[in-house]
């Protein structure tokens, strides 16, 4: 029985490292003989703040069930992301569907200069200093898909001049 209980603790010390958000909840009405019946559908970002993040999309006829499972689709959706410090190491736009995410590393201090969406994926991400501009459609979906689009496409310095053969000097 030790087993079990170490097995369960360690199960939710794994899970407490994680922080999640729910970036958006969507309500959709279904109209039946009886009246209308609801749905809910949540997106919610998982992260780690030292550079892991993963989303997630769950639907249920309740709103704790469809954040629950969100939850449970965004830790396994998780990815590791390229950080410099408390910043990203370069400019970059994340594109999905017609929304865009342009991304700009900022000097320590500045904060987070994002749009909701965008901001609650950026803090468990545990970025605290990046300027973002949300360009064209600003439907949640889409950008969350975009900053994650994004995020996934940051590289250091040290592995593009090692992919190239170079110094980091000479591609700077």
């Amino acid at each position: 029985m030790a087993m079990g209980q170490n097995q369960q603790m360690g199960r939710s010390q794994e899970e407490s490292e994680f922080e999640d958000k729910v970036i958006h909840i969507n309500r959709c009405a279904k109209v039946v003989k009886g009246g209308r019946r609801f749905s809910f559908a949540a997106i919610v970002v998982v992260g780690d703040k030292k550079g892991q993040v993963g989303v997630g999309l769950g639907k249920a006829g309740e709103v704790p069930e469809a954040i629950k499972k969100a939850g449970k689709q965004a830790k396994k959706n998780l990815m590791k992301i390229a950080l410099e410090g408390s910043t990203i190491p370069h400019e970059i736009i994340g594109t999905f569907g017609a929304s865009k995410v342009l991304m700009k590393p900022a000097p320590e201090g500045t904060g987070i200069i994002a749009s909701s969406s965008v901001r609650a994926i950026l803090e468990v991400a545990g970025i605290r200093n990046i300027l973002t501009k949300s360009i064209r459609r600003d439907n949640p979906h889409n950008v969350v898909r975009a900053t994650l689009e994004g995020l996934r496409g940051l590289r250091h310095f040290e592995d593009i001049a090692k992919a190239r053969g170079k110094t980091v000097a000479e591609i700077l």
